[in-house]
């Protein structure tokens, strides 16, 4: 029979993807005792297709820690690895777990299954029976639990529809006739890469046309043009003007709500790289038009379009994003949740991405609604754990009244 142990930290970390690492790192540096748990990178290493690249620019690829002394320059030089641009998912997820070893070393690949809020913090039930009392929580979990599926997929098998998260190896689907819904970076990657495995791929928008991102910009984005970094900051999140809003946080949100909507629309609607251009070039693609309704016969699908067409593919792989509601954390008690203000799935964030329950803390694309889309990408990660940090210090400088080191 196994004897519960229960531990003592500051801050509990849930979550070893680039936020949660990146966090650690910064909280560390300045003495904040720090136990992360999760599996390194898994979420990237699960849930995204071989053969992927990162949509993002090489200064928006790395992951931050407070000396900037563990850079994709750094981890390549290294380790002696080569980095292509735009840069594999093989190696990034490399670089992840380099980023780890050397920053994290000690995280803890147990689960939590727990939260509950107590007198001194918080509690922790790992998935082995321990536990662990902490003053502070941050959840980093990624996107994983947030797939959003339209309503008329909803209830068909996993064999004749799925998400794109779900997917690592596409070579099971060589020489079926896939449909794949949405517009964005996933669809027309994953059409792609279904492609050059053999399938029979058809792309359905809903927009009137495909965006590609930077097909017009060529000399003003180039790295010889020196008035660049001006236009261009390294978040690399937004077309110009919103990118530089969208790269500071705070200001985004002073902004008025409605503000604050339209330029996240605008920075992350639905588009591809324009490296993905030739790629697709053989790939079917019908734009302005909706699925109205899917039913299956036999081991097929009946796909009814919005301007009357009709379709029967093998398998229908949905690219239509994710949409965030914490509540599905399984972790996090009826009771912690109803002591949580929620906006459409969203937790309400204050300074230090605190949420309205003070300790409790949350990283990552469920910030976004609070300080904007660059937390739902990587180049989000210092801004993120620079923030954190400097909230924790002051919390803890006013609990203790003492100074303690600066950040």
């Amino acid at each position: 029979m196994k004897i519960k142990t229960t531990l003592s930290h500051q801050v509990a970390i849930i979550g070893a993807g680039p936020y949660g690492l990146a966090t650690a790192a910064h909280l560390r540096a300045v003495k904040i005792e720090t136990c992360v748990f999760g599996e390194p990178m898994e979420f990237w290493e699960n849930q995204m297709p071989e053969g992927m690249l990162l949509r993002s620019s090489w200064d928006a690829c790395h992951i931050a820690d407070p000396h900037r002394a563990s850079t994709l320059d750094n981890y390549s030089a290294s380790e002696r690895v080569p980095v292509p641009r735009p840069v594999p998912l093989d190696r990034f997820i490399d670089y992840g777990r380099w980023f780890q070893k050397r920053i994290v070393p000690d995280v803890d690949r147990r689960r939590v299954v727990g939260i509950e809020n107590t007198r001194r913090g918080f509690q922790l039930t790992l998935n082995d029976g321990d536990s662990v009392q902490v003053q502070r929580v941050v959840v980093a979990t990624g996107i994983s639990l947030f797939a959003r599926r339209p309503p008329q997929f909803v209830g068909l098998t996993s064999t004749l529809i799925s998400h794109t998260s779900e997917h690592r190896n596409l070579k099971r689907f060589a020489g079926q006739r896939i449909i794949v819904i949405g517009a964005g970076q996933s669809a027309l990657e994953t059409a792609a890469l279904l492609h050059e495995v053999g399938a029979q791929v058809e792309v359905l928008a809903r927009q009137p046309r495909v965006h590609w991102l930077d097909q017009k910009l060529g000399w003003l984005k180039s790295e010889a043009n020196p008035i660049r970094p001006l236009l261009y900051p390294p978040t690399d999140v937004g077309p110009p003007g919103l990118n530089l809003i969208v790269a500071r946080p705070e200001l985004f949100k002073s902004l008025p709500r409605l503000f604050q909507e339209k330029i996240a629309y605008r920075s992350i609607r639905p588009a591809g790289s324009s490296w993905l251009v030739p790629r697709v070039r053989n790939v079917r693609i019908t734009t302005g038009v909706a699925v109205s309704s899917v039913r299956a016969i036999g081991e097929c699908l009946s796909l009814e379009l919005s301007d009357g067409s009709k379709r029967a593919p093998d398998h229908v792989m949905l690219a239509t994003g994710y949409q965030v509601d914490v509540s599905r954390h399984e972790f996090l008690s009826t009771g912690l949740l109803k002591q949580l203000r929620l906006s459409d799935g969203y937790p309400e964030l204050g300074a230090g991405f605190e949420s309205s329950l003070p300790g409790l803390h949350f990283v990552g694309a469920p910030a976004a609604r609070s300080f904007g889309p660059l937390c739902r990408f990587v180049s989000g990660t210092p801004f993120t754990a620079r923030a954190l940090t400097r909230w924790v210090l002051t919390r803890n400088r006013n609990k203790n009244g003492s100074q303690r080191n600066g950040f």
